[in-house]
């Protein structure tokens, strides 16, 4: 097998970053999977270079030169990016793969701009791949391994990728790792609902902790896993047979329904310093949090009682909401959040809009059906900069206008103040504030105002919410171009737009009319 020069680049970042959320904590949101591909390339015999696009970087300085072939790893809010990147190195004649969520959610668009496009990747993949590296144009090739692999290179194994990108964060460094992967709820919104649930190897887990002890005091993790702890006792005993109690300092997320007050007196003993449960709705989802029978006033009472016992154990807490569910209508789900926010105001709140990432989840499928997703260029699908699902139970103003008032209330100077006074340590205390501040807090209110204002006044920009216009309005395009910047020069002309049908188109199901 001829060996190769290989370039790997993970794009955290969608665009170059001046924030000073982005310059401290954007390394610390690396992914694993490019860094064991990183890994495998090198342990089959090939020369490679990686980098971490945290958007602090002038990416084009960053770009490994004279390669054969280059890996991207993107979110479905950096695709653009990932494509004007491919495009650069395609006509140079260097081979580019993409692989990540993006590959996931939208391969039928990426084979337009990559030679290969990943889902499911195993080493078996890789090395196919490798062995049979030829251009695929102009439409590329899609390769899936059918299910995620079930064993990941160790952290020594890709510890200088770990250690070249933890150097980019300045003061907080948080390591990435996996107990398990897959999921075994059945949200039928999130990409990880049909992907069945494997937990890692627990001797594995055990290993990687003892040997991040040897690199840094009290390391950072983040567990990588949808949901971190399905298998509890299993997961205590890998952590606690790597060293002494509080040897960590642990982030995970994990649904309510795991977080029961036995559990949560092992997680502080084991040193998890936050969690992210997902409550997602008051009227429906009630599966992960043990409130399946109840909801509205009732459920906002039982989570706001569980979240606040979690503080008694765990310094920081992030509930996740979903906005826009169809189980939603009226002012109620929004004023019940508010409800929720004074009742536990040591929460962080994290909001997201309600989005259908093309083929990540069964969900879409209806969606689409009813001819209710909308074109939104991929540089928006974050889950906040635009919901490409026309609402349900409301109009277009009246859905912003009450978005910007729940989120006015969560991130107000009182309501930031009260988080303040209510959170313990320095650390939780400084991330609540700089979150609600920047971009996730008050730039997303300014954001949500201007659409807003342009749905009002600008009758093509809400043709172009309603379905009834294709064409992008200026609004978006201007983001777009200041966005990439020198990377606009490459981005390919077909690519500010895709179809927002594939997935129903391929699965040969009728519309409703």
């Amino acid at each position: 097998m001829q060996s190769l020069k290989i370039g790997v680049i993970d794009l955290v970042c969608k665009s170059p970053s001046t924030s000073l959320w982005g310059k401290i904590m954007h390394a610390n949101l690396a992914s694993i999977m490019p860094q064991v591909i990183a890994t495998w390339c090198e342990q089959l015999g090939h020369t490679v270079t990686m980098i971490c696009y945290t958007g602090n970087e002038d990416l084009n300085e960053e770009l490994p030169d004279d390669v054969d072939l280059v890996f991207i790893s993107s979110f479905t809010q950096a695709a653009l990016l990932a494509y004007a990147v491919s495009n650069y190195f395609r006509t140079r004649g260097v081979i580019t793969v993409l692989g990540g969520p993006h590959a996931r959610c939208y391969p039928d668009d990426a084979i337009q701009y990559f030679d290969y496009v990943l889902g499911f990747t195993n080493r078996e993949i890789i090395k196919e791949l490798l062995n049979n590296c030829t251009t695929q144009r102009p439409v590329g090739l899609k390769m899936c391994a059918g299910k995620q692999p079930a064993i990941l290179c160790s952290i020594q194994e890709r510890w200088k990728f770990i250690e070249a990108t933890l150097k980019k964060a300045p003061f907080i460094k948080i390591v990435p790792m996996l107990g398990s992967v897959g999921c075994p709820y059945t949200c039928p919104f999130c990409i990880d609902s049909t992907v069945s649930y494997q937990a890692l190897d627990a001797q594995a887990i055990t290993s990687d902790l003892k040997f991040l002890l040897s690199k840094h005091k009290m390391p950072y993790i983040a567990w990588h896993d949808p949901n971190f702890g399905i298998r509890f006792e299993e997961s205590m005993q890998a952590i606690a047979s790597a060293a002494p109690p509080k040897s960590f300092r642990f982030i995970a997320e994990s649904s309510l329904s795991v977080l029961t007050e036995g559990h949560l007196n092992k997680l502080k003993a084991n040193g998890f310093t936050a969690l992210l449960p997902g409550v997602e709705s008051w009227y429906d989802l009630g599966n992960k949090s043990r409130s399946a029978h109840i909801t509205g006033t009732e459920k906002v009472k039982q989570i706001s009682d569980h979240v606040n016992t979690i503080f008694r154990y765990v310094p920081y807490v992030q509930t996740n909401f979903v906005l826009g569910l169809d189980s939603d209508a009226g002012a109620e789900p929004f004023e019940l959040t508010k409800q929720f926010i004074d009742n536990s105001p040591c929460a962080f709140p994290g909001f997201s809009l309600l989005t259908a990432f093309g083929e990540a989840a069964p969900l879409n499928l209806e969606y689409q059906k009813a001819e209710r997703v909308l074109p939104f260029p991929f540089h928006f699908l974050n889950n906040h900069l635009a919901m490409n699902v026309k609402p349900k139970n409301y109009g277009w103003v009246d859905f912003y206008d009450k978005v910007i008032d729940l989120t006015e209330y969560a991130f107000s100077p009182k309501a930031i103040y009260r988080r303040f006074l209510h959170t313990q340590g320095f650390t939780s205390k400084w991330m609540n504030v700089m979150r609600a501040i920047s971009s996730e807090g008050w730039g997303r209110l300014k954001f949500y105002r201007q659409v807003r204002e342009n749905l009002i006044h600008n009758s093509s920009f809400r043709k172009y919410f309603e379905g009834e216009s294709q064409q992008l309005p200026d609004f978006y395009y201007n983001i777009i171009k200041a966005d990439l910047g020198v990377w606009w020069q490459w981005l390919p002309g077909s690519a500010l737009s895709h179809n927002a049908y594939a997935y129903l188109q391929k699965t040969n199901l009728p519309v409703n009319v």
